[in-house]
C-alpha cells in the first residue's frame, strides 16, 4: 500500500464536507454519552445498568457488523448512514422525552441504549465505505486516517461541550439540543457524490449471519485480510478501550494531586497521542503501510500499555499513554485502510463489516479481560498481564505474516 500525500484527502471538498459532518456527528454522540449517562447515574445508580451500557454499545457491532456491510454493498451506503442518524435523534430525542416529564424506568434507558448501539452499527461500516466512494484507493488511506482524528476530536470535544449545554440548558432541554449536531450528516447525504456502480457488481443476497462464515472463506485465502481481521479482533478482546473506564482507579493509584484532574490528564493525553500520529502521518505521508508494519505498531501499543501498568511515576505514565494512543491510532488506521485496498470489490462491505465485527465487536469482551480480571487481581496486573499476552501472540502473527509476505 503505497503512502499517500500529505492531507492528499482534504484535497477533495466532498470529503471535506464529510469530514466536518463526521466532526459534529462523533461530538453528538460522546455530548449523548456524557447527558444521558450522568442523569440515569443520579436517578438509579445503577452498577448493572453502566455494563449494560458498554454492553450495549459494542455487542451490535459484534452480531450486525457483516450484516450491515452486506446491506452496504446492496444498496446505497448513504441511505444507510442516514438511517443510522435517524436512531441517534430518536435515542436523544427519547432521552430529553423522559428526562423533561420524569418517568424515565429502567427499561426505558435499557431500550434507549440499545437503540443507540444499533446507530452506530448503521453509520460506521457504511461510512468507510464511502470513504472509499469518496476519495478512491489512492487517497484512502489518508481519509482513513483523518477520519479517526475526526474521532478523537469528537472524544475530546464532546464531553467539553456537553458539560457547557447541561449548565446552560439543563440536561433535559440539552439532550433535544444536542440532536441538531447529527442533522449536517444527514442532510449532506442527500447531495453526496454517488458511488461508482461500474467499479463493482453487488447482487449478492444479504444472508444474515450465514453471510459472517461465508466472508471468512472468503478471506481465507488472502493473506493480508486475515491477518488484519486477526490483529484488529486480538487487540480488542484482550485490551480494547477497557482501560479507559479503569483510568479512575489509575489516577488514584498514581497519587499525583487531585483524583479527577490526574484522570482528565491521563486520558487527554491517549487521546493526544492520537491525534498527533494522524498529524504526524498525514505530514510526513511516507509511511509504507504492510500488514507486518500494523501489527509491529500494535506491538508497539502493547509494549506502552504494559510499561503504563507498571510504573507508579505520574510523568512516565502520561509519557506512555501518550505513546499507546500515538501507536493506536497508528495501526489501527493501517489496518482498516489494507483491509479495504485488498478486499474483493464485489464484498468490500462485508469484509469491512467482519473487520469492524472483530475490531470494534470484541470489544465487549475486553471489560472481562482488563474489567472483571481487575476486580480480582488489580487494575495493573489485569491491563499489564494482558498487554503482555497480546504482545506474545502479535509476535506469533508478525512472524506468520513474514512468511507469508
Amino acid at each position: 500500500m503505497a503512502a499517500s500525500g500529505s492531507f492528499a484527502a482534504m484535497k477533495s471538498v466532498p470529503y471535506r464536507l464529510q469530514f466536518i459532518a463526521y466532526v459534529l456527528a462523533m461530538m453528538a454522540d460522546n455530548i449523548e454519552h456524557v447527558i444521558s449517562y450522568w442523569v440515569v447515574f443520579q436517578k438509579f445508580h445503577s452498577p448493572t445498568l453502566g455494563g449494560f451500557a458498554v454492553l450495549s454499545h459494542w455487542l451490535p457491532f459484534l452480531l450486525f457488523s457483516v450484516v450491515v456491510g452486506g446491506l452496504a454493498d446492496r444498496f446505497d451506503p448513504r441511505r444507510i448512514i442516514q438511517c443510522g442518524m435517524l436512531l441517534f435523534i430518536l435515542a436523544s430525542s427519547g432521552w430529553g422525552f423522559f428526562f423533561i416529564t420524569d418517568t424515565i424506568q429502567m427499561w426505558h434507558a435499557m431500550l434507549l441504549l440499545v437503540i443507540h448501539g444499533c446507530a452506530g452499527v448503521l453509520w460506521q461500516t457504511p461510512n468507510q465505505l464511502l470513504l472509499y466512494d469518496l476519495v478512491g484507493p489512492a487517497d484512502l488511506p489518508s481519509a482513513v486516517r483523518l477520519n479517526a482524528m475526526a474521532r478523537y476530536l469528537g472524544i475530546l470535544v464532546g464531553p467539553a461541550v456537553g458539560g457547557i449545554i447541561m449548565l446552560t440548558l439543563g440536561p433535559s432541554h440539552g439532550i433535544i439540543f444536542n440532536t441538531l449536531f447529527y442533522l449536517p450528516m444527514l442532510l449532506w447525504l442527500f447531495w453526496a457524490p454517488v458511488r461508482d456502480g461500474s467499479v463493482a457488481v453487488r447482487r449478492y443476497a444479504v444472508r444474515g449471519f450465514a453471510d459472517i462464515l461465508l466472508t471468512i472463506r472468503a478471506i481465507g485465502s488472502q493473506p493480508v485480510l486475515t491477518a488484519m481481521t486477526s490483529l484488529a479482533g486480538l487487540t480488542s478482546f484482550m485490551i480494547g478501550n477497557a482501560y479507559h473506564a479503569q483510568m479512575p482507579g489509575f489516577a488514584g493509584d498514581l497519587g499525583h494531586g487531585d483524583p479527577g484532574v490526574s484522570y482528565s490528564v491521563l486520558l487527554a493525553a491517549d487521546a493526544g497521542g492520537a491525534l498527533l500520529a494522524g498529524i504526524a502521518l498525514e505530514s510526513w505521508g511516507r509511511l509504507k503501510g504492510t500488514a507486518r508494519t500494523a501489527i509491529m505498531l500494535a506491538m508497539f501499543w502493547s509494549v506502552a500499555l504494559l510499561g503504563f501498568a507498571s510504573v507508579r511515576i505520574y510523568p512516565v505514565a502520561i509519557v506512555l499513554l501518550f505513546c499507546a494512543g500515538f501507536f493506536e491510532l497508528s495501526f489501527n488506521t493501517m489496518a482498516q485502510a489494507l483491509v479495504q485496498l485488498n478486499a474483493p470489490s464485489d464484498i468490500r462491505g462485508r469484509v469491512v463489516g467482519l473487520y469492524n465485527m472483530a475490531g470494534l465487536g470484541m470489544r465487549a469482551f475486553s471489560g472481562i479481560t482488563v474489567g472483571v480480571f481487575g476486580a480480582a487481581i488489580g487494575i495493573h496486573w489485569s491491563l499489564g498481564l494482558s498487554a503482555a499476552v497480546l504482545l506474545a501472540v502479535l509476535c506469533l502473527l508478525y512472524g506468520r505474516a513474514t512468511r507469508t509476505a
